[in-house]
Order: structure tokens, then sequence, then C-alpha cells
């Protein structure tokens, strides 16, 4: 294949492309260059800021968690050290569950693929010695989202930091794990009560903490195109605002902390121009629908991680330069946090030194590329505002589609979604094995490797280690106290009531994880998709 070229040519995401894009080619699409806009101003597609990262870059993370708490404090601390403005927590699977550590479906996952957290002890521990007033702290929970911001607002206030001090974000977006990911406990109406719960809580309680991240990203890492990942992902968040509505919030009580979180690929000028649809089309949506009086509730806000799917185990260190040129691509469409994969990922959690690479990108950007010199880099190009006012469009068309199927909680009860992401998945797949798309180091550039890549080595005790824990906590625990909390929350299940503030009791009086979600799992049941996912 070397030296071949395409006999036509598509974006990533299978748009069509033309040699040249060109002023006749934004008239075709009803563009005009006059109606750009700016940043700051609706409808936002150059950006939610007037002088973007002139007043301040956005904010760096690192997606971290392994082991036990005392190993991931460990690395966050370093992290910090380095140079990182933010703290995203990757929580293994029992956790992202609501199983302990001791509970049998545990065994073998304990600390795995995120680190184990099953109790408030084990939260201080994570974020022992880290101010939790100055550092925002994302969370990648969902199901279980509640509990764990109850333990992160308990450890806040024993540090003395009130729960309106604390910032940052729990992912807390239910939808995308029914659609593409699979990490649901509740049945989708229960999970969707929990969410609310949540906006009315905090909208009171915990004002500068974003209260859900609705996520395109684990969409695009299923297998979606970028049309299908900014159109799911706005249609999931308009059932959000829908649901809060019902409960009888105000838009503008929940709205302005609403987040979004995005996948960007390796197609650099489609993912700019996906940012700048998805900004555009959000405000749209928004303002048309329900009035907001906050202008902020029709800021799409949204953080970024580069494509997990996109690294390769084969050539690992190529992985560099993938990451270099989607990191960029978000940087130039405009997002306000970043997460920068490691090189070693797609054979292991990441190492100290690919993390350290990983942020080094992000500040070599900031710092030496010129990218973030200028509002909207990209702004202007016949190219990137085509495809922007293309995937906009496209995008609107599978919204209105979902919501003939009666919005995204039907249509993703009859697996509408998730079958329009397979097909897309297959696409790729066919396309990548008959090299019409050719991956460096799977289908082109192949050669001999000859070092193997450093990986990381977990701890196999980790686990045991849990289990001991969890042991000495249930023994020095007030027993009494921690049966009437845990009927609380099935009476408070039951009625109606606002949960959150009988899980935060909870939490504190050593409850644990597995016990709370079980006390819901007693009134709300637990669900399994007619497709066996």
């Amino acid at each position: 294949m070397v030296g071949q070229r395409r006999e036509d040519w598509k974006t990533l995401s299978g748009l069509d492309l033309d040699l040249q894009s060109s002023p006749e080619t934004l008239s075709n699409l009803s563009v005009k260059e006059t109606e750009l806009g700016d940043a700051g101003s609706p409808p936002y597609t150059r950006g939610i800021h007037s002088t973007m990262y002139r007043s301040r870059l956005w904010t760096m993370r690192q997606y971290a968690g392994f082991s036990s708490a005392k190993a991931t404090n460990e690395r966050f601390k370093l992290l910090l050290e380095r140079g990182q403005k933010g703290l995203s927590v990757a929580f293994d699977l029992p956790t992202q569950l609501g199983l302990d550590a001791d509970d049998e479906m545990s065994l073998g996952e304990v600390g795995k693929v995120g680190v184990s957290i099953s109790s408030l002890a084990d939260m201080r521990e994570l974020m022992d010695g880290i101010p939790l007033d100055k550092v925002s702290t994302s969370m990648t929970i969902n199901a279980p989202a509640m509990v764990l911001l109850a333990m992160y607002i308990a450890v806040g206030e024993e540090q003395g930091v009130a729960p309106h001090q604390v910032l940052g974000t729990i992912q807390n977006d239910i939808l995308k794990e029914y659609i593409a990911r699979g990490t649901y406990v509740f049945p989708p109406t229960q999970s969707m009560r929990l969410i609310t719960d949540i906006f009315e809580y905090c909208s009171v309680n915990v004002p500068r903490w974003n209260t859900i991240s609705i996520s395109g990203y684990h969409i695009r890492e299923a297998g979606s195109t970028a049309v299908q990942e900014v159109a799911f992902t706005l249609a999931n968040a308009l059932a959000y605002v829908e649901a809060a509505i019902d409960k009888n919030l105000d838009v503008d009580s929940f709205a302005p902390r609403l987040s979004f979180f995005f996948n960007c690929h390796n197609d650099f000028f489609e993912e700019a121009a996906k940012f700048r649809a998805a900004r555009q089309l959000w405000y749209e949506l928004m303002s048309q629908r329900y009035s907001p009086k906050n202008p902020k509730s029709a800021m799409l806000r949204f953080h970024t991680q580069v494509a997990g799917v996109s690294l390769t185990a084969q050539q690992p260190l190529n992985n560099i330069a993938r990451v270099t040129i989607q990191a960029l691509a978000a940087v130039c469409g405009g997002t306000q946090s970043l997460h920068t994969n490691s090189y070693d990922e797609a054979l292991g959690l990441p190492t100290e030194k690919s993390a350290t690479v990983a942020l080094r990108t992000q500040q070599i950007i900031a710092e030496e590329s010129g990218a973030a010199d200028v509002v909207d880099p990209l702004g202007g190009s016949y190219h990137v505002e085509a495809l922007t006012k293309r995937i906009h469009d496209l995008a609107l068309e599978q919204i209105e589609k979902i919501e003939a199927l009666g919005g995204a909680l039907k249509a993703i009860e009859q697996g509408w979604q998730q079958r329009e992401i397979h097909n897309a998945a297959y696409q790729h797949l066919n396309d990548v094995e008959s090299e019409k798309r050719l991956i460096v180091g799977v289908n082109h550039g192949l050669m001999e490797e000859e070092t193997e890549t450093e990986v990381l080595k977990l701890d196999p005790s980790v686990g045991d280690a849990q289990c001991l824990r969890l042991a000495e906590l249930r023994q020095s625990r007030d027993a009494e106290a921690v049966s009437n909390c845990l009927r609380e929350i099935r009476d408070a299940a039951k009625s109606g009531d606002n949960l959150f503030p009988y899980v935060l009791t909870a939490v504190k009086l050593d409850c644990t994880l597995g016990e709370i979600i079980q006390a819901m799992k007693d009134v709300f049941g637990t669900w399994m998709a007619p497709s066996g996912f």
C-alpha cells in the first residue's frame, strides 16, 4: 500500500471531501462569512469566552487511578507537582458497579482498571493532602455517582472545606452507559431519578460542582462517527434537561452546571469542526426550547479526552504523535479541559514516565505551538466552516430522528442508538481490514519491533488488603446506626424524597458503597438490557 492513494476521499466519519473548499462551498451550505460571529457571543461557534486561552489556559488533567487509594494519591501528588491543574479519577470496575471490594463479584477486579473505593476511609486516603477548595477533581463515575460525591464532600468537610467551596465534576451520565458502556445498575427511570436528585441538591448546597458530564467520549470509543457522537450526546442532554424540568426545577437552577465530555479522534479538521458545531447546536436547542434567562444555561462547556481507541499496541511510541494531533485539535476547537492519553495505554495502565510525556504534550501545545495565542485559530477556514455546518446539520437530523422515537430514553430502550453505533463500528473495521483506511503499525508501515515497552505492574495483594480494611471497618463502626441509616435510604427511595442527604449521612456513618447501593437495589431493582448487553 506504500504510495497508493484512496479513490474516494472522506473524513474519518465518512463525510465526503472536496479537493478544496471555497466561498462557493460555504454559499452552497448557506453559510455567510460575515455571520460567523465572535467568541464569547451566541451561538458560541467560535468559543464561549471572548479571549479564550489568552485569559486562562484549559485545565490540564491526567486520568489516573489504579491499585489502592494510597498509590493513586501518590500519583496525583506527582502530577500536581509537575504542573497538572486538575485531577481526573479512574475507579475500578467494582466501584463503578457499586460493589464493595469484598463482594464475591469483585474477585480479581479490585484495583485493576482504576482505584478501589468502598468507604469514606478510602476516599479520605485518596484525597489526603490535596486541598479540595483549590484543586478541581473530575470523577468518572455514573451509577453510584451520588455516593462517591457524598464521600468527596464529607472528606472536604473534614479538611475544613465547606460543600459550597468544593469544585469539580462527576460524570453521572447514565444514558450513555445504556448506549455504549454497560456499567449501569438500576433501571433507566430510577437512574434518572438519582441524577435529578443530584441536580436539585447541588444547585443549593454544592453550587460550584458540575453535576453531570454528558459524555460523547464512550459513544465514540464504541465506534460511532463524529456526527453520531454530537447527536447522541446532545439528545441525552435534552433528556436530562426534560427530567429536571419534570421535577419542577427551573432551567437556570441547574443548566449552568451542565458540562460535556467529548472524544477527540485522529481527523484533525473534522474534530475541531465537531466541537464548534456542538457549541452552536446546543445554544440553539437550549435557547429555542427553554428560553433560559442565564446565558450560561445555553453555553456548552466541555472536557476532552483524546481517543483511547485510536492507540495501537503495535509501535506504541507512534501514539505520542496521535495524542499530539488529537490534543491540538481539541485546543483549536476550544476545549475547557483536556486529558492526554499515555502512549502505553493500549498495553496497560500508564507508567509514571508515559503519564509525564502526556502532560508535557499539553504544556508544549500551550506554551510553544502558538495555538493558544489567538481565539478560534481555524475560524474562517472554508474547509473548517463547511465541516462545522455539515456536522451541525447532520447531527440535528439525528436528534430529530431520536425525538421521533420518543426521545433518548425511549430510543435506548428500543436499542436504536446501539444499532447505529454497531453499524458505524462495523463499517470502520471493514475499511481498515480492506485497507481503505490505513493505520500506521497495523496495516501500514509495518516493521519488526525489537524492544519491549515497559508496562505498569499492579500489586496483586490490593484486593486482599481492601477486604481486610472493610472487615476492620465493619467491626469498628456503630452497627445499629448503620442499619437504621440504610433503612432510611430504602424509605426515601420509596417515598420519592431527595436521596442525597440520606446518602451523605450514610457515608459519614461508614456505610459502605455496596451497602448503600444495595439499599437502593432493594427498592429500585436492577436492569438487564433487552439485548443482554
